[in-house]
């Protein structure tokens, strides 16, 4: 295992959440006419004002943070199936994510497409990981992956009136998640996965 190749992606992986929560915050600043409780997080993307750019160049740089994430998830599975499978998906999530902005919310049905694509993949990259850290009896990161993404999708069975909350609370457990995981991979010193 690279352990510089780990150390920077859980770098990257810690930043990625921070930095996107960060610009999407931006982004619902500038736009007054934004509600938690009758809008999507894209329809900041869809107007002609700088939130758009804000939000949607926002979706690009954390996409690509997530990628830099993924590369280490690749790293820390090599040589294992399941485990790679896990960080492919985990990778497709990230494009999907820069897709949100590319193709925004003006581009139907295109942007649902990808929106739920997103919202499925990333989960499932948690579940799919988790199941790697079981077969390495890394317990705990096993526990947080499947957890997170249960309530990252447990959230959307619940009655909203727009789909704001759900998106922001999905993405905000499995956000968990990876900053958790990036951690561990920042704090490698020796060969070895198990904690």
């Amino acid at each position: 295992m690279n352990l510089k190749v780990l150390r920077l992606s859980g770098f990257f992986g810690i930043l990625a959440p921070i930095f996107g929560l960060m610009l999407v915050g931006m982004s619902i600043w500038l736009s007054p006419w934004f509600s938690w409780t009758g809008n999507a997080l894209s329809d900041l993307g869809g107007t002609d004002g700088f939130e758009a750019v804000v939000f949607n160049g926002g979706l690009a740089m954390t996409s690509a943070l997530m990628m830099m994430f993924s590369v280490g998830l690749f790293e820390m599975t090599k040589g294992d199936i399941v485990g790679q499978v896990g960080s492919g998906v985990h990778f497709l999530a990230s494009m999907l994510l820069l897709a949100i902005g590319l193709v925004n919310i003006t581009m139907e049905p295109w942007h649902t497409y990808v929106s739920v694509a997103f919202f499925v993949t990333l989960p499932l990259s948690a579940i799919v990981i988790g199941y790697f850290c079981f077969r390495k009896r890394m317990r705990f990161y096993t526990l947080l992956g499947w957890g997170t993404a249960v309530l990252a999708v447990a959230i959307w069975l619940l009655p909203w009136s727009s789909v704001a909350i759900p998106e922001a609370l999905s993405v905000s457990y499995i956000a968990v998640w990876q900053v958790l995981l990036s951690y561990w991979m920042y704090t490698r010193t020796e060969d070895k996965l198990e904690e």
